[in-house]
């Protein structure tokens, strides 16, 4: 039985992080630019172990950058085709009580994996009751087998304190070794603790090497949070065009803030050939899982015309959607003063509708 990553979220690290996330990319001359978003405004997450078994929808680093959320510890099947994983397919078709009684068996005969997973099924609840002393029971002895997961999701739990008293020097030593035998969650929240100073000195060079050991095995919030050092500059040579690289690979994998980021670059022509059409495409995805920036971007180039046909009802619907998000634009609000009343009443019509007010 092995354990895969997967994106759900469980516990958030609150790291002070010193800056933004989000690259801010200049635009060409003679063009109309799509404003970068502003500074400031993303803090790092850590990546934690749990998951849901269903999916669940998406919410919305040194001195300037900052990263973002942390992942789980959820199975998956077995690389070896001649025999059927019992546990793992319990797992996955939501028979958790089933799950974790095979696990059980598999785990007293020694399967550090199967400690793992009982681990998990206990500290979420799945087919027993939830029990964070016996999880971090059963983590530890993971941990102890040698299980990179288990040691990560044992990390975690000593952070935020649950089966125990927080022990930031416990978790540090356990990511350490988790990365090291080639974790990518455990590698990017030992960077986000490198990047905070605060459980560990500052240092961002090492922040950096952690975040690309991460981003190399595909995790989409070392991708974009490495995207800002290249942007800026912190722990690595400013490389332009390798943050958008990484920003367009954390992108694919739907990571909204990198969305958002890939957009304005690629309407900019920024680090990458200009593309308006595939950039409002990118906004409007982001914009639908309700990203405040996208969605008020989006109000931008649908009312101006810019990389699309005028729609000025949807882009205004847009501007009312984001505004409740918390992302105002006075000149916009300007511009919807102005509008005749039957389209400011379509557009005003529309946004209650997608915020589901009646």
């Amino acid at each position: 039985m092995k354990l895969a990553r997967s994106t759900a979220i469980l516990v958030t690290l609150a790291l002070a992080a010193p800056a933004s996330a989000q690259i801010s990319l200049a635009p060409p001359p003679a063009t109309t630019p799509v404003p970068p978003p502003e500074k400031g405004k993303a803090k790092p997450h850590a990546v934690t172990g749990k998951k849901e078994a269903q999916p669940a929808p998406k919410p919305s680093p040194s001195p300037s950058p900052s990263p973002a959320p942390a992942a789980t510890v959820i199975p998956a099947p077995p690389t070896d085709n001649s025999s059927v994983d019992l546990v793992f397919g319990a797992y996955q078709r939501g028979q958790y009580k089933t799950a974790f009684d095979l696990a059980t068996v598999r785990a007293q005969g020694g399967d550090a994996k199967a400690m793992t997973m009982l681990g998990e099924l206990l500290s979420s609840g799945l087919g027993v009751k939830r029990d964070y002393a016996k999880a971090v029971e059963w983590y530890k002895r993971a941990s102890d087998a040698g299980d990179r997961e288990g040691m990560f999701a044992l990390a975690m739990m000593r952070i935020a304190g649950r089966g125990g008293p927080v022990d930031k020097n416990e978790a540090v030593k356990l990511l350490a070794s988790s990365a090291k035998l080639g974790e990518p969650k455990a590698a990017y929240n030992l960077a986000l603790l490198y990047l905070d100073g605060q459980t560990l000195p500052q240092d961002v060079r090492r922040a950096a090497e952690l975040l690309r050991q991460a981003a190399d095995a595909g995790l989409p919030e070392a991708q974009y949070a490495l995207a800002t050092f290249y942007k800026e500059g912190t722990g690595v040579e400013k490389d332009v065009e390798r943050a958008v690289r990484l920003l367009q690979a954390a992108s694919l994998a739907d990571n909204v803030d990198a969305e958002v980021e890939y957009a304005i670059a690629l309407f900019n022509g920024t680090g990458t050939p200009r593309n308006p059409p595939a950039a409002v495409a990118l906004l409007r995805k982001a914009a639908r899982q309700n990203s405040p920036i996208a969605q008020n971007r989006l109000a931008w180039v649908l009312i101006n015309g810019m990389g699309a046909p005028v729609d000025k009802v949807e882009g205004f619907k847009w501007h009312l959607v984001a505004k409740s998000g918390g992302k105002g634009d006075p000149e916009l609000d300007k511009q919807l003063s102005e509008l005749n009343a039957d389209d400011r009443a379509r557009a005003e019509a529309s946004a209650r509708k997608w915020l589901g007010v009646k």
